[in-house]
């Protein structure tokens, strides 16, 4: 990955965990800098960028202070993903009421325009990007 690209993550990465940008804008410079994908880890406070030639930027966040729901709610990880798409919910809430329903994990497959949220015991929920 050369520094221009792992710069335009990193700025992306930092502004979304500031909620200073919104999931469409965190797509649309991701997308710009070639990324493929990236996986979420709310248990080891990490995030890993992927691109199509195997390159890989991983950076750290603030792991919750509080703990992680034991219990996968889908309903509940649906209501925080509509609040974050309608503008409603920026990314540090999203964090807090993904986590606070059981959510332990996700990957955006941005060239598979979906996100697959993970529970404790392997549960997920799939979420189309909208159109």
């Amino acid at each position: 990955m050369n520094e221009t690209t792992r710069a335009t993550v990193q700025s992306t990465f930092e502004a979304s965990n500031q909620g200073a940008i919104h999931f469409g804008q965190v797509i649309g410079q991701l997308v710009s800098a070639g990324v493929e994908s990236y996986h979420v880890d709310y248990r080891s406070g990490r995030t890993t960028y992927y691109l199509p030639d195997g390159s890989t930027a991983d950076f750290s966040f603030e792991r919750p202070q509080h703990n992680i729901a034991d219990a996968f709610d889908g309903d509940a990880v649906r209501a925080a993903i509509l609040g974050a798409q309608q503008g409603r919910v920026m990314y540090p809430e999203f964090k807090k009421l993904s986590q606070r329903a059981g959510c332990v994990a996700y990957t955006v497959w941005i060239a598979g325009r979906h996100v697959v949220y993970l529970g404790r015991r392997g549960e997920t929920h799939i979420e189309r990007f909208p159109d």
